[in-house]
């Protein structure tokens, strides 16, 4: 006679363990910038002290990309070098900003780490920006050194930008042969105190900065720490062992995104896991070629990356057998694509997780797993550990589940607020720490659905793009009198950009001229796609405003 186990009561019964008292995740209710709120109690409290602590995996694999490896010991001794030299070169302090504005290298974290040991905020500048947009994030957070690759150091060099530039390619090799063998810098810092500025952008048409503080940081790793010890106790394995991950993680998405930097790159530097940088533009052989040699056990992907997968003539000439977790990340997927991935891709059967999240939150709010979305189709998943969700209605009232309204949320890992910006900070963040989304959904199941986006925010491939931004730079252009810019469906991006603009006359402006008047002052990724030229004013209500929904592209 056999008896069978109901997966939601195991599941319940291991977490409790983990969290309950004298657990190795316990949790207690503490107050956070005045908020009381569920927090571990066993947590680190500064960034340095993880970074000190991983020295102990030696030479273990940290870093690898195509044509390197790095190990734990020789990034220790990397940001050790190039935290003093900072320090005693260049005068970086606690609080001081450190800009990084690269493409993905092993340097960009080093530079990360580097600024943590010395009580410095990393800003993680968009390295797709144009050269008017990173113009304007230099001066917004004015940091003291900005550590660029030639290309971005290239562009530095024609803004009018009052900062110290450090090249990955030249000035930090040099640095790291001067410094090398220094002791690695210990600055105090308290649990709230910012460590990391990464850019979202705003409906106010400027890049707005969330800043990340320590406990921010350091609440996400602890998730993953117990996301694996959940991992281990569903495979027979030890939940509290403290032993050093097996396990190999593909980076794919930018590091001055949360999915790569916050939810990859740094926890696994506190587990003993190896992080395996994808270089360059994105091509699936070369991917899975990278997966089959350096035996990749989990991946995130943006939904765009899991569709060229899809697209992929024969993925059984790889062995990708290594590959255990996979994640859809940065933008909603629909059923249909999950459905599409888990029939063609080996390793999406049994593994596809889903889950929902912002920047101004460091991590995800809810996570649905690959149970969630067999039985609930649609779902993103339950609030994370130390997550409260509500709805609520807009006069900020909770309304009851099952009712639509705005998604909210509290935890230990909501931003501090936006740089500089007060007033986006106090319509975004309630004053008991609530984080207002802007999203729209229910929660049913005690699980989160979205019914809806920000009304104009457009999903590009993972890129969030908000239509005022463009619409400000169109206007700008002698020739438009007005424009509306909004998102179209697209087989591979999701969505893509495109805009209605009203010209003076019918011949006064072309769409190419357009197109390179948006390309010079934007990131190539909020350039509309299709055009409309046209002399008809918008359809507008009876407060002025623009009716998007009866605007035809």
């Amino acid at each position: 006679m056999t008896s069978s186990v109901d997966p939601q009561a195991y599941i319940a019964s291991v977490m409790a363990g983990l969290t309950g008292p004298g657990g190795r995740f316990e949790l207690r209710v503490e107050k956070v910038l005045g908020a009381r709120m569920p927090v571990m109690l066993n947590r680190d409290r500064s960034l340095r002290d993880v970074l000190a602590a991983s020295l102990a995996y030696g030479d273990r694999d940290y870093l690898v990309t195509e044509d390197t490896r790095m190990s734990y010991a020789q990034h220790g001794a990397a940001v050790a070098a190039l935290a003093t030299a900072l320090r005693d070169r260049y005068g970086v302090g606690k609080g001081d900003r450190v800009g990084i504005l690269a493409a993905n290298t092993p340097e960009w974290l080093v530079t990360f780490w580097a600024a943590q040991s010395l009580g410095a905020i990393a800003v993680g500048f968009n390295a797709w920006w144009a050269p008017r947009e990173v113009e304007y994030g230099v001066g917004h957070t004015a940091p003291t050194v900005v550590v660029a690759d030639a290309k971005r150091a290239a562009v530095l060099a024609g803004l009018d930008v009052n900062t110290t530039v450090l090249t990955m390619e030249e000035d930090l090799p040099r640095l790291f042969t001067e410094f090398a063998g220094a002791e690695l810098p210990n600055t105090e810092v308290a649990e709230d105190d910012p460590a990391a500025i990464l850019y979202t952008s705003g409906t106010s048409g400027r890049p707005k900065g969330a800043v990340h503080s320590h406990r921010n940081v350091l609440a996400t790793i602890d998730y993953h720490r117990y996301s694996d010890a959940l991992a281990a106790a569903f495979t027979g394995g030890d939940p509290n062992s403290d032993a050093p991950s097996d396990r190999r993680y593909l980076l794919t998405s930018p590091l001055f995104h949360i999915a790569s930097l916050h939810n990859l790159a740094v926890p696994r530097l506190a587990t003993g896991g190896a992080v395996v940088i994808y270089q360059g533009s994105f091509d699936v052989d070369r991917m899975l070629r990278l997966v089959e040699r350096e035996r990749v056990t989990n991946w995130a992907a943006v939904p765009t990356m899991a569709t060229r997968l899809l697209e992929h003539e024969d993925l059984s000439r790889y062995d990708l057998s290594s590959v255990t977790a996979f994640a859809l990340s940065a933008a909603p997927s629909s059923p249909a694509l999950q459905d599409r991935l888990r029939e063609k891709v080996p390793f999406a059967r049994n593994s596809l997780v889903d889950s929902y999240g912002q920047t101004e939150s460091a991590t995800a709010i809810s996570v649905a797993t690959p149970l969630d979305l067999a039985q609930f189709p649609g779902t993103l998943g339950r609030p994370i550990i130390g997550v409260t969700v509500e709805v609520w209605d807009p006069f900020g009232q909770r309304v009851p589940d099952g009712v639509e309204g705005e998604i909210c949320a509290r935890s230990p890992y909501v931003m501090l607020g936006y740089w500089d910006n007060p007033e986006a900070t106090a319509a975004t963040i309630s004053e008991d720490r609530w984080l207002r989304t802007g999203d729209f959904g229910v929660v049913e199941n005690g699980m989160v659905r979205l019914t809806g986006r920000r009304s104009d925010l457009i999903l590009r491939g993972g890129e969030n793009v908000y239509p005022m931004e463009i619409e400000q730079c169109l206007d700008e252009h002698p020739e438009v009198l007005e424009c509306v810019v909004l998102g179209v469906d697209h087989a591979d991006l999701g969505q893509e950009v495109a805009a209605v603009v009203v010209a003076r006359s019918e011949d006064a402006v072309t769409e190419e001229e357009l197109r390179a008047f948006a390309g010079e002052r934007l990131a190539y990724f909020k350039v509309p796609a299709q055009w409309r030229i046209t002399t008809v004013p918008l359809p507008r209500n009876a407060t002025g405003k623009t009716m998007r929904t009866k605007v035809v592209v």
